[in-house]
C-alpha cells in the first residue's frame, strides 16, 4: 500500500507536472505526501557562491513551498527544504530522505535545460535509498492512473523488487504486459508464466510476451516495445543485468533514465 509518498521538487518547469501527479496519487491511495525542495547552488555556473543560502533559493524556495500547500490542500502533507547547495550534499541528503518512504516521484534529468539538480539524482537515489522511484519524463503529460502498464522481466532480484513496489500502482490497469528477455525461450516462458501468477492473485489481468536476446540493444528494444504496445508504465528493476553480465549493471538503467518517454518505477 501507498500511505507515505515523497516528490522532489524544485525550480523547475517540471515540478509542477511531478505534484500534480503526487497528489493524485496521495489522494488515490489516502497518503501523506511531503514535497522535498532541494536544488544545487549556483546551477549556472557563474562564479562562486559567498553566502548560502543565496536570495535566489530562499525565493525560489518559498514559491515552491505556496504551490505545494496550494496543491496538498485537504491532505496530510508537509514540504521540506533541505537547504543545502553542494551537489555531494543533495545527493546524500536526498537520497537519506527517500528511504522513509513507500515510493520517491522525481524526475528525468534534462540535458539540455537549467541544470537545478546534479545529473545523476536520480540514479543515486536508486542505489542508495533501497525505496523504489517513479520517474516522470521532462516531456509529455502524464496521468498517475495506469491502464496499460509494461513489465521488463528478467527473473532477477531486481524486477521481482519492482514487481512488487509497482503493484499498488497497477491493480485497477486493464492489463499488464509482461515482457521476458532471456537468452532461452523455454525459461522465459516458465518465468512469464510465474510472473501472469503472482499478479492474477493480486486481481491484475496480463499477457506474456518473449523476447529472445540476441544483441545488446535490449534496452532500445525495450523501449519500443513499450510505445508500440501503448504502455503507460515501464516497470523495471534498476541496475540490473539483463542478460548481459559482462557490461556494467548501470548501463542500461542509465540508457533508460536518458531516453525514456514515458513514465518508469524503478527499483533496485
Amino acid at each position: 500500500m501507498l500511505k507515505n509518498l515523497m516528490v522532489h521538487l524544485d525550480q523547475g518547469s517540471r515540478s509542477a507536472i511531478r505534484l500534480e501527479i503526487a497528489v493524485s496519487l496521495a489522494k488515490n491511495n489516502g497518503a501523506r505526501l511531503v514535497g522535498v525542495f532541494g536544488q544545487r547552488a549556483n546551477y549556472k555556473g557563474s562564479g562562486l557562491i559567498s553566502t548560502w543560502p543565496t536570495n535566489e533559493h530562499l525565493n525560489a524556495g518559498q514559491v515552491s513551498k505556496k504551490e505545494f500547500e496550494i496543491a496538498t490542500q485537504g491532505l496530510v502533507a508537509e514540504w521540506l527544504d533541505i537547504n543545502s547547495g553542494d551537489d555531494s550534499e543533495v545527493l546524500a541528503l536526498i537520497s537519506e530522505k527517500a528511504r522513509y518512504f513507500d515510493l520517491v516521484i522525481m524526475g528525468q534529468h534534462d540535458d539540455s535545460g537549467a541544470a537545478f539538480v546534479p545529473a545523476e539524482l536520480v540514479e543515486e537515489v536508486l542505489s542508495n535509498s533501497g525505496r523504489p522511484v517513479l520517474v516522470i519524463p521532462y516531456i509529455g503529460n502524464f496521468s498517475s492512473v495506469y491502464k496499460r502498464p509494461l513489465i521488463a522481466w528478467n527473473a532477477s532480484r531486481e524486477a521481482a523488487h519492482a514487481l512488487n513496489d509497482a503493484l499498488p500502482l497497477i491493480t485497477n490497469c486493464e492489463q499488464a504486459i509482461i515482457l521476458s528477455f532471456d537468452s532461452s525461450l523455454d525459461r522465459a516462458e516458465k518465468s512469464c508464466k510465474e510472473v501472469s501468477t503472482q499478479l492474477a492473485c493480486h486481481g491484475v489481468a496480463s499477457k506474456a510476451e518473449v523476447m529472445v536476446i540476441e544483441d545488446i540493444g535490449v534496452m532500445d528494444m525495450l523501449l519500443n516495445n513499450a510505445c508500440d504496445q501503448g504502455a503507460d508504465l515501464l516497470v523495471m528493476g534498476a541496475h540490473s543485468h539483463f542478460g548481459f553480465p559482462f557490461i556494467s549493471r548501470g548501463a542500461g538503467t542509465r540508457h533508460i533514465l536518458r531516453t525514456m518517454v514515458l513514465p518508469v518505477l524503478m527499483s533496485n
